[in-house]
């Protein structure tokens, strides 16, 4: 943990982002670093706990990070917290809360509420069209011999 705290005030203070950290960690060994570079690549999905997945992954040359955890300087974002899901990590540990980020002005309650609403109801216009034609790519998937699960 003091590491991913470490992270997110060196790199705030080289203005690569705001102050957010994390690392992946398989065993006692850290297989990961991310910190925010969302301001610095322009990027809005550069958070630290996505970033330090990344790395993670390029590491270890996979896509899941089974037998490893994540701990980052903030309790990760809806976003953040879905690709730890995707990246099947064990277990996450976090130094701030959604509320002290909400006091600094990272304010993700309203995501949280907006996941939670059916997607015709959201703030951000979503609506379901051309499903016949889309669904031909999940159809080739299901029948494709050699893909890989994931």
């Amino acid at each position: 943990m003091r590491e991913a705290i470490r992270l997110s005030v060196e790199k705030m203070r080289e203005s690569q982002g705001g102050p957010f950290g994390a690392v992946v960690v398989r065993g006692d060994e850290v297989v990961g670093r991310g910190w925010s570079r969302v301001t610095s690549t322009n990027d809005p999905t550069a958070h630290a706990e996505v970033v330090a997945i990344r790395d993670a992954c390029g590491r270890l040359g996979r896509f899941h990070l089974e037998g490893c955890e994540l701990y980052s300087s903030c309790e990760p974002c809806p976003m953040c917290l879905a690709a730890t899901y995707w990246a099947r990590i064990a277990r996450v540990w976090f130094g701030c809360g959604r509320d002290d980020a909400a006091a600094i002005g990272f304010a993700d309650a309203r995501i949280y509420a907006e996941i939670a609403r059916d997607p015709t109801e959201r703030e951000l216009p979503a609506a379901q069209i051309l499903r016949d034609e889309a669904i031909a790519a999940f159809d080739e998937w299901r029948a494709k011999r050699d893909r890989i699960p994931y």
